[in-house]
C-alpha cells in the first residue's frame, strides 16, 4: 500500500455499492485523521472537536475522498463511529492513518 495516500478524486457515499459491485475498489479503505472542514450542528463543534476522521477509497487506481449526498466531505468525530459506518457499508477491514495526534513512544524494556 502507498505510504501516504492523498485523494485526487471524490466519490459520493451513495456510489459505494455500485463501485463495490463493479469490483472497482482496490486495497483496503484508509481512515484518516484530519482537521475538520465541515462546520455544522451536532458533533461539528470546532472548539470541542477540531479534528475528525474521514475515509479514502482506492477507486480505479486513484485515491478518492468520500462526500455526503450534499457534496460535503464525510467526517466522523470518532474512529468508533467511522468503524460502524464502514461495517454498514460492507467493509470489515481498513487501514488507519493519523498524522495529527502524536504517537506514544513504546516503553523501553531492560533485561533483568
Amino acid at each position: 500500500m502507498e505510504e501516504t495516500p492523498a485523494p485526487s478524486v471524490t466519490i459520493r457515499q451513495g456510489d459505494l455499492p455500485e463501485l463495490f459491485a463493479q469490483n472497482r475498489l482496490g486495497d483496503y479503505p484508509v481512515a484518516v485523521r484530519t482537521t475538520r472542514e465541515v462546520m455544522g450542528g451536532g458533533f461539528a463543534d470546532q472548539g470541542k472537536h477540531p479534528n475528525t476522521w474521514t475515509v479514502y477509497f482506492l477507486v480505479d487506481g486513484q485515491w478518492a475522498l468520500v462526500e455526503s449526498a450534499r457534496g460535503l466531505r464525510r467526517e466522523w468525530s470518532s474512529l468508533d463511529r467511522l468503524e460502524k459506518w464502514m461495517r454498514n457499508q460492507g467493509f470489515r477491514f481498513f487501514w488507519v492513518r493519523n498524522d495529527i495526534d502524536p504517537a506514544e513512544p513504546l516503553p523501553v524494556s531492560t533485561p533483568e
